[in-house]
């Protein structure tokens, strides 16, 4: 790799690893491949912690310079929420209770996030766990791609660009630092909800003559609801690397580890009121009904009429174990030829849901067709039965379990690249990605304590067995997903290195092998309605009584589709081009296309179990895009700017809804056309004082209208509106054509100023977040006249919920003064003026504001920190 410095005295002091392994790709490949440093003088080109790489796609880099200034413990994706494109709504001030994710308009499962080059999205719903990130005191860097990929990306979804999160590098010095963090939130009607992190870390610098080094850390984090009255997170991780350079030359062996423990509750609450009206008085409450033996505390049932303890939507817990191993290498063949070798091994225990009433009797059906009954055990409509006595009060009836769904994967990573230098200003690399995981997914039942609590957050650990042993499951699927891609890039540089073309060509074959244990008796429904569970011993007798049929010539399946296994293959060329010409030393004009592709997630692939699998009906297209993006970038010392415009147009749009028990609901939109602006300025005029603002303009349309349910347009549907739904040939449709996608902010506006005088410092961030549309039709509660009859009538055809702007605050007190030269006292506040707005939220094709399955998460309230930072 070519790698021009020009360096002086006072840039020796930046570590010679860090100037060696450039950390602005996806992996250490792409790194090696894309990246240049330029060092002029004294100063890098980063600006007030913003960086434009010198690239054809359209990225935008974070260092540690702003990433530490932010709240300690906060999670990634907040602290990229500076950057144009991005938006994100925490759930909680601290970091620790998830959020809504979304770049240019797309949601988490079509964005790519790895961690030091490995792939950090479910491997079944692409979904990103944002409260499962790295900590941030570890991140030297935060790439952050918009609407585009790197060519060896192992990614199956990610049409909406990718965030690549760089670790430190070990240093070569011996070192450590501690930090305490107190946090509260400080908001009229909160009272007192504490938040506590320690963090630890340790440099053991070279520990050998070949400068071999590592770092350690730890932290734990805790603290209560943002809004409930019952609801926390325990939260603790540990992180480590080992590094060894080979030589002088850049290359290296690298091995790190993480484990992240989560125990947190779901931090949102049902659909209210309040979430339209602006109306905050009531966002801080108490759970539950005690009138019907709910809130907290409260006693469960102790007989066969189960209560509402435990029941309420806060008290379901979502935890989960992750951990991972990671290698990351870089090697010298010959003075033309590097390879590069990144892999990991990746693991996940988690669960989200609920709780259930179970019956205590077993379950009896009847098929009037055949006059046949079914009598068993087993899930069915999405309801266990144990025939047997679960709670000891000698008498059949309902009992409270919890239900959630359980998660368990392991998942294997291998990304390699070798890459010839054919001259000075022309190289080529050869790529081949591996990702295969194998994906368990089951739904066994737990018992609660008399207080409401599970006795295991983790059922699976001890189930709830039948009247004969059996562990009855909610789904049961065994899926692995594979992927193998190879490809080839060209990168050139010409007239003088002023134009510089990149080509590239990767082909993915991505295998997707399913196993449904359980019959299929729909395409989808409420709490796992799609799928019947009986017990293996009393499959054969189900399937007797409801033997499947499918009806050639109406489409219609009948009766449960038995327990099978399918394999289905995507495979796609996906191009991707650009180019850079350097007007100036400081001014270049870029652009780049990109092909991209979604493989549909598992959720759908199973929901088409109930087809055969010989018929069209039964088919899931993958998701196509063409992206294309051109602007100017100005980088200079003291400016880093970039204009971008770009329009995106999509074949075969999935979108994917959840409900409030965490169901599934997909649709395809069909054709989608996006397009829109993106810009940004970072200035440091002297190095006391630094700037940056950033906006953008989204604009997204639907090609055509949606199909619906023929019960949603009649005259007793829920819409009942001609201007939103219509029956054309006994087919009725939903009034999408032209309308926004749902949850797609159209403006994202903000900036930054920071200054530094003696030992303090100061600074100020604000981001405005325009209006989103809560489902695809973008309707608004308003009154109409009444169908039938006199006066006006309130409808529900969907929520737009208001746009917001949030403020935060950093103060920071250096201590080298008082002799510690790398310790300081921080002060972060964030939501400065207390706004309330809606975070996240279940929105969906046609999703009502008054639908008893929705959910929101109000946006974090105020909350300071205070954090005390000592290094050695």
């Amino acid at each position: 790799m070519k790698f021009r410095q020009t360096l002086t005295a006072s840039v020796a002091l930046i570590p010679i690893a860090l100037l060696s392994t450039p950390a602005f790709a996806q992996s250490t490949g792409s790194a090696d491949f894309d990246d240049e440093i330029v060092v002029t003088g004294s100063t890098s080109r980063d600006v007030a912690g913003i960086m434009i790489p010198d690239s054809p796609k359209a990225k935008i880099v974070v260092d540690s310079v702003l990433i530490q200034r932010q709240r300690p413990g906060q999670s990634i994706n907040e602290i990229i929420n500076l950057v144009p494109g991005v938006s994100f709504t925490n759930n909680d001030p601290w970091g620790s209770s998830g959020g809504n994710f979304t770049i240019r308009g797309f949601d988490s499962s079509r964005i790519s996030q790895t961690f030091d080059g490995i792939p950090l999205n479910d491997s079944g719903n692409y979904a990103i766990y944002t409260n499962q990130q790295v900590d941030p005191e570890l991140v030297e860097r935060i790439n952050v791609n918009l609407g585009s990929t790197d060519v060896d990306s192992p990614t199956a979804a990610a049409v909406g660009g990718t965030v690549n999160i760089n670790t430190l590098t070990p240093s070569e010095e011996l070192g450590a630092t501690v930090s305490a963090s107190y946090g509260n939130i400080l908001s009229d009607g909160a009272g007192d909800r504490p938040y506590y992190r320690v963090f630890g870390l340790v440099q053991t610098g070279n520990l050998t003559p070949w400068g071999t080094r590592a770092w350690f850390s730890a932290s734990t984090t805790n603290n209560v609801a943002a809004f409930a009255n019952y609801g926390k997170v325990d939260k603790q991780q540990y992180n480590g690397k080992i590094y060894q350079p080979i030589g002088d030359n850049g290359d290296f062996i690298s091995i790190a580890g993480h484990y992240n423990e989560n125990r947190n509750n779901f931090g949102g609450s049902p659909l209210r009121a309040n979430a339209f009206t602006g109306d905050k008085s009531g966002r801080f409450y108490n759970i539950g009904n005690p009138a019907t033996g709910g809130g907290f505390p409260c006693q469960l049932s102790t007989t066969s009429v189960p209560n509402t303890c435990g029941t309420e939507f806060e008290r379901r817990y979502n935890p989960s174990n992750t951990g991972n191993i990671r290698w990351q290498s870089r090697f010298t063949l010959t003075d033309r030829l590097t390879l590069s070798f990144d892999g990991a091994w990746q693991t996940v225990k988690a669960n989200g849901g609920g709780t259930t009433s179970a019956y205590e009797t077993a379950f009896t059906r009847t098929n009037t067709a055949n006059g046949l009954t079914f009598t068993g055990t087993g899930n069915y409509g999405g309801q266990y039965y144990f025939g047997r006595d679960l709670n000891g009060d000698g008498v059949l009836g309902r009992v409270t379990l919890a239900s959630p769904s359980q998660t368990n994967t392991n998942r294997w990573v291998a990304i390699a690249n070798l890459v010839y230098e054919i001259n000075d200003t022309n190289r080529v690399r050869l790529s081949y990605s591996y990702d295969r995981a194998r994906h368990r997914q089951t739904g066994a039942a737990g018992f609660l304590s008399p207080n409401g609590e599970p006795l295991d957050v983790f059922p699976i650990n001890d189930p709830v067995k039948d009247v004969n042993g059996n562990v009855l499951q909610k789904r049961d699927r065994l899926s692995f997903a594979t992927l193998q891609q190879i490809a080839g890039e060209y990168r050139g540089e010409f007239f003088e290195e002023k134009l510089i073309v990149q080509l590239g060509l990767r082909a993915p074959f991505f295998k997707r092998e399913l196993n449904n244990y359980c019959f299929t008796s729909s395409t989808g429904g409420a709490s796992g309605a799609f799928v019947e569970c009986a017990p293996a011993s009393q499959a054969a007798a189900y399937q007797a009584t409801f033997p499947y049929s499918y009806n050639a010539t109406t489409g219609v399946p009948g009766g449960a589709a038995l327990p099978q296994s399918r394999t289905l293959k995507y495979d796609k060329l996906l191009p991707n081009v650009g180019a850079v010409y350097k007007i100036t030393p400081d001014l270049s004009f870029a652009a780049s296309y990109t092909k991209n592709v979604s493989v549909p997630s598992t959720d759908t692939l199973y929901s088409a179990f109930f087809f055969p699998a010989n018929d069209a009906s039964s088919v899931r297209t993958a998701e196509t895009s063409d992206s294309f993006d051109a602007g100017f970038r100005f980088q200079t010392s003291k400016v880093q700017a970039a204009l971008t415009g770009w329009y995106s147009k999509y074949s075969n749009r999935l979108v994917t809804s959840y409900d409030i028990d965490g169901n599934a609901t997909d649709t395809n939109l069909g054709p989608v056309k996006k397009y829109g602006i993106d810009a940004s300025v970072a200035y440091q005029p002297i190095e006391e004082i630094s700037l940056y603002v950033f906006g953008s303009y989204l604009k997204s349309q639907i090609q055509r209208d949606a199909v619906t349910s023929l019960n949603n347009c009649g005259t007793t549907g829920f819409i009942r509106r001609a201007d939103l739904c219509y029956i054309q040939s006994g087919v009725a449709y939903l009034r999408t054509g032209g309308k926004r996608e749902r949850n797609a902010p159209e403006f994202l506006v903000g900036g930054r100023a920071q200054g530094n005088v003696g030992d303090f410092s100061f600074g100020v961030q604000a981001k405005y977040t325009g209006s989103r549309f809560m489902n695809d039709i973008n309707g608004e509660i308003i009154s109409v006249p009444r169908l039938t009859g006199t006066g006006n009538e309130l409808i529900f055809p969907g929520a737009k919920f208001k746009g917001y702007t949030v403020v935060d605050l950093d103060f920071r007190y250096s201590l080298a003064s008082a002799g510690l030269d790398h310790s300081f006292v921080q002060l972060n506040v964030s939501n400065l003026f207390d706004t309330f707005y809606v975070g996240s939220f279940s929105g969906g094709l046609d999703t009502l504001s008054n639908s008893t399955n929705a959910f929101v998460n109000f946006g974090s309230p105020r909350a300071i920190s205070v954090s005390f930072v000592m290094g050695f």
